[in-house]
């Protein structure tokens, strides 16, 4: 899929003196984590595991985070600088390579900065909150030649490539159908709480970053800030990004014809998220859908997972999640497939995977390159832009946007606070 063919606005204020680095060679790889919490710490532990990786920095705007991240390293004698600034960090000419596990809203100007201070970067995903943000990131991982692995670990497990191999080898038959879920029981209503100060030691201003100014509330807070549109884009994104890449690569597809959606807050109308708990997305192409389905507060999805992916074919569909996948035949048109277990931890193969690069230079054996995270982003944001005009829309491929004034509206995410979207 064609991203947005240029990002608006002026490049990002980055010192000069920043760019130039050489490639790093040697073994030994020299870590940064940007975001020490949440999937950020995950992806540097994963990534300590590998011989010869060292984390040599950590960057949070929290003290708090950073103190308790501190003390864990410590406890395995490993004592990493501390920033504040991700700017700081990139200056450190002690860091190969940076992992990014900021909220959405940060990923596309800290994964520009690293790429131009000659860092290697994994990023958490989804890669941008906008289209116009994917193509500002792969525009810099290219003109950079730097190493850009999507954390979307998936790519590098077994069973996955597996389950994408049966599904090309025609054995299904015709498929018409695609079907992507995420049906996530735990994530309960989100209650309303009062605006206030900031906890000590956060520095909110520079947490906000380009987001719009609004006064501290702990429900747009670290993990929670998914449920804003300020910084992310709900279930849709969070959790489709995974399924429908998926959906994709079976499917051997690109660009949609056409994309509609609909849904709302049905399960917690009153609470203080703002994405919709509950959503439904059509894509269309030639001659099959892909429907991606998402309900906050209820495990019983398709198939009784509460997350996968389907491939409904004429002759059985092949049903596709984190723990494996089977075939269930339609009547006597095939034989069944019993359930292929997952048998091997692809968070940690992925993290290996991208150290290897590093090491080797050879970006094209990355699991999850940046043009990989971005096609699957942009997927995602259609769905959303499609949701929030409430309009059926259609992607011009050739000129890089929507036939919809509307949806064009949506293309980039709102910048603030003298922040602009960087031009490649």
């Amino acid at each position: 899929m064609t991203t947005l063919a240029a990002a608006t606005g002026a490049a990002s204020a980055f010192p000069a003196a920043f760019g130039g680095l050489a490639d790093f060679r040697q073994d030994t790889v020299r870590v940064g984590l940007i975001g020490a919490n949440g999937m950020g710490w995950a992806n540097l532990n994963s990534m300590l595991k590998v011989p010869g990786v060292q984390c040599t920095a950590l960057c949070d705007v929290d003290a708090n985070v950073l103190q308790k991240r501190t003390a864990e390293l410590k406890e395995r004698n490993i004592v990493p600088k501390l920033y504040t600034k991700h700017e700081e960090l990139l200056a450190d000419p002690n860091i190969d390579a940076v992992i990014i596990g900021t909220p959405d809203h940060w990923h596309c100007l800290q994964l520009v900065d690293a790429c131009v201070a000659g860092k290697d970067v994994y990023v958490e995903k989804p890669l941008g909150n906008s289209i116009a943000e994917c193509n500002a990131m792969v525009g810099a991982a290219k003109k950079h030649n730097r190493a850009v692995q999507v954390g979307q670990w998936q790519r590098s497990q077994q069973h996955f490539r597996d389950a994408v191999d049966f599904v090309h080898s025609g054995k299904l038959g015709k498929i018409r159908l695609v079907k992507a879920w995420a049906y996530q029981g735990w994530m309960k209503s989100i209650p309303v709480k009062p605006d206030g100060p900031a906890p000590d030691g956060v520095d909110y201003t520079r947490w906000l970053g380009p987001a719009e100014q609004r006064p501290f509330n702990p429900n747009r807070f670290h993990f929670e800030f998914r449920w804003f549109w300020d910084y992310a884009g709900g279930l849709m994104t969070d959790w489709g990004v995974h399924m429908l890449d998926f959906a994709l690569i079976g499917m051997k597809a690109t660009t949609p014809k056409s994309i509609m959606a609909t849904g709302g807050k049905f399960a917690y109308p009153d609470d203080a998220a703002e994405t919709p708990d509950t959503l439904t997305t059509v894509y269309e192409f030639d001659d099959f859908t892909v429907q991606w389905e998402h309900a906050n507060g209820i495990d019983g999805g398709p198939y009784g997972r509460n997350h996968g992916v389907a491939f409904i074919g004429n002759y059985g569909t092949l049903v596709l999640d984190r723990g494996g996948w089977e075939v269930i035949p339609e009547g006597d048109r095939m034989e069944a497939v019993p359930l292929q277990k997952s048998q091997d931890n692809g968070l940690d193969k992925h993290t290996t995977n991208f150290v290897e690069v590093v090491r080797s230079r050879n970006l094209e054996a990355l699991h999850a390159p940046i043009e990989a995270g971005a096609h699957i982003a942009v997927f995602s944001q259609m769905g959303n832009i499609a949701y929030r005009t409430g309009e059926k829309i259609y992607w011009d491929a050739k000129r890089g946007r929507f036939t919809s004034s509307a949806a064009n509206k949506l293309l980039a995410a709102d910048y603030h606070n003298g922040y602009r979207i960087p031009t490649v």
